[in-house]
């Protein structure tokens, strides 16, 4: 996915931006970069560095006196480099963005049969960022151009611009991303995160309207383009992305969890002596279950912060997994003997649970009890990329209905929906495939009313299939 920060500052912006910044990092793993337009000079400062060797702070922090200027915006990404600096009719500006562009190789022929050139390479692919600022390009304004981009990409985008006077942020014309709106004496900031506000003295001003377009430096905040009706808000912000202090839309993801785990342990008959989240998006949810189901919370399973305080990603399969596997410690001490229930974001290939599993029984758990926090992931998820798989077929789920139908794409709409035959039979196939006790998912339902907007406003396309184009 990736996160942003955009400031603009009566003082030199650079600490506010490095930290905000570094408030996103759990949103991305791969890329980040940095920059700011220094007005003495009338020049940008730009920095990328690659994180999946080591983190932000470590990357920028001895480079941090640079930035000079009272504007600037960065980004934790988990595609390109970015930010990408343009000089066009428009003027000299840098660009950052949160964006999933399906239909790219649509647009890069479009572009370049227009004569129009690419400059940025990333692994020999085009830059979705510098797509994005190609596609600005051609209006004759940044509104006109912002809304070009809007009109003719699939997927979704967020991105902010920093021009030599001002900043300017767009939110993705669904909304499927989240851009909050910040404010303290003398400065404005926009980010992906609302929780790199509260240390920093901003208040949490409010969200961007989907398709709302912005332009703000540090003394006053103009609207560019007012905010569409239709939304398509991602559900997984608050299953699994969001940072629990985070509020989008105006529901905390802490709050979020925690009523869904309630709204399940309040209904959930099975008999067990705890409940534990699998660290960190479990957390909430387990304990939330806890209080519902009148059970004590424990922590059989600890994350292991000091070396891995958030994902590597490797570039090897194997390697992942085993990062996935090591950073989690089961704790015998609390598990000997126990009927215990875990809580989790979602089973997406199920590599992760089966080592989990493993380990739990391997520590002495009596039973071990799985709750999910959102339904079964049906299909891969085509505006974010969240699931990072290729194809449906890495999901779990499309394998067992492969396994059960003989053709994995056969009563979808059946296997998504709670309580069918084929529902039960691929939740029981799924249990049974990694020793589970007992395994219940969420009902969409109860996600959604745990996310308090209206499902219409909620992209649930990974559980459904619906799709908002």
């Amino acid at each position: 996915m990736g996160g942003f920060m955009g400031v603009a500052s009566r003082k030199q912006c650079r600490t506010d931006l490095f930290y905000g910044v570094d408030y996103n990092s759990h949103l991305g793993t791969r890329r980040a970069g940095m920059a700011t337009f220094d007005d003495e000079s009338k020049t940008f400062c730009r920095a990328i560095h690659s994180l999946e060797q080591s983190y932000f702070r470590t990357k920028f922090e001895s480079e941090l006196e640079k930035f000079h200027g009272h504007n600037g915006i960065g980004v934790i990404s988990d595609t390109d480099p970015q930010p990408i600096i343009i000089n066009s009719h428009l003027g000299k500006f840098a660009i950052v963005s949160v964006a999933y562009i399906t239909n790219i190789d649509e647009l890069e022929k479009e572009l370049l049969d227009a004569g129009v050139h690419f400059a940025e390479l990333s692994s020999g692919k085009t830059n979705q960022t510098e797509l994005i600022a190609l596609l600005i390009n051609q209006g004759k304004t940044f509104t006109e151009g912002i809304e070009n981009v809007f009109r003719k990409i699939k997927g979704s985008a967020s991105f902010i611009i920093l021009t030599t006077d001002s900043i300017i942020a767009a939110r993705d014309r669904l909304g499927r991303t989240p851009i909050a709106l910040g404010h303290k004496d003398g400065a404005y900031a926009v980010t992906s995160e609302s929780t790199a506000f509260a240390n920093l003295g901003y208040d949490h001003v409010r969200d961007l309207g989907p398709g709302e377009i912005v332009e703000f430096n540090a003394d006053e905040i103009k609207v560019l383009k007012e905010p569409g009706e239709e939304m398509q808000i991602c559900s997984f912000l608050w299953v699994y992305y969001g940072f629990p202090t985070s509020t989008y839309e105006g529901r905390n993801v802490e709050e979020a969890r925690f009523a869904s785990g309630y709204a399940m342990g309040e209904t959930d008959k099975t008999e067990v002596d705890c409940a534990c989240g699998i660290p960190d998006s479990g957390v909430g949810m387990a304990l939330g279950y806890a209080a519902g189901h009148n059970v004590p919370y424990h922590r059989c399973i600890c994350k292991y912060t000091p070396t891995w305080p958030r994902s590597f990603t490797p570039s090897n399969q194997s390697l992942r997994n085993l990062v996935a596997k090591m950073k989690l410690v089961p704790n015998r001490a609390m598990l000997n003997g126990k009927r215990a229930l875990f809580c989790d974001d979602s089973i997406v290939r199920g590599t992760q649970l089966n080592d989990n599993v493993s380990e739990l029984y391997a520590n002495g758990a009596k039973e071990v009890h799985m709750r999910i926090a959102c339904p079964p992931l049906i299909y891969g998820c085509r505006y974010l990329g969240f699931t990072s798989s290729k194809s449906d077929m890495e999901l779990i789920t499309r394998r067992i209905i492969e396994e059960l139908e003989g053709d994995a794409n056969k009563n979808l709409d059946k296997y998504a929906t709670t309580g069918t035959p084929e529902y039960n039979a691929l939740v029981e196939k799924i249990r049974e495939r990694f020793g589970l006790t007992s395994l219940k998912f969420n009902p969409l339902e109860t996600l959604i009313e745990s996310i308090g907007l209206p499902k219409c406003k909620v992209c649930t396309h990974c559980f459904d299939g619906s799709s908002h184009f």
